[in-house]
């Protein structure tokens, strides 16, 4: 599961940097992010709720193998290993469901920034007729 996640973090971060600059690649990703923002928003929130409830598993498992080693008075490797193994995949499914929250406002900002720039010079060139009929 962890280079799954590796991955996804990878990807969700290429997306939030290719939406923070202007590139041509931008729009290709805004239409992307549209549509799959259009029709299918239980399907999103679904796959957020699944990724959650993953961690809060994984969570509830950290805290079961500290009680357990507080038990005994010690750490056996097992536990050792089941311990971090179980710390970097709930990190990594905490910065995913981060960026993928980065990454819907993002997306909502740059759209309406994108928006109102297209607004502008219509907004400029009506102001400039209307000076000139006066």
């Amino acid at each position: 599961m962890t280079p799954l996640l590796c991955l996804l973090v990878i990807a969700e971060i290429t997306v939030i940097l290719v939406l923070l600059f202007r590139t041509p690649l931008r729009r290709l990703v805004m239409f992307v992010l549209d549509r799959l923002k259009e029709g299918r928003g239980p399907i999103m929130s679904t796959v957020g709720v699944t990724l959650f409830a993953v961690l809060m598993s994984s969570l509830y498992s950290i805290v079961r193998i500290q009680k357990r080693s507080m038990e005994t008075g010690g750490i056996n490797p097992t536990d050792h290993v089941l311990l971090t193994n179980h710390i970097l995949d709930s990190s990594l499914m905490g910065f995913c469901l981060f960026l993928g929250l980065m990454i819907d406002r993002l997306h909502y900002y740059v759209k309406r920034f994108d928006d109102s720039e297209e607004i502008k010079p219509w907004n400029k060139t009506k102001k400039t007729y209307e000076t000139e009929t006066d």
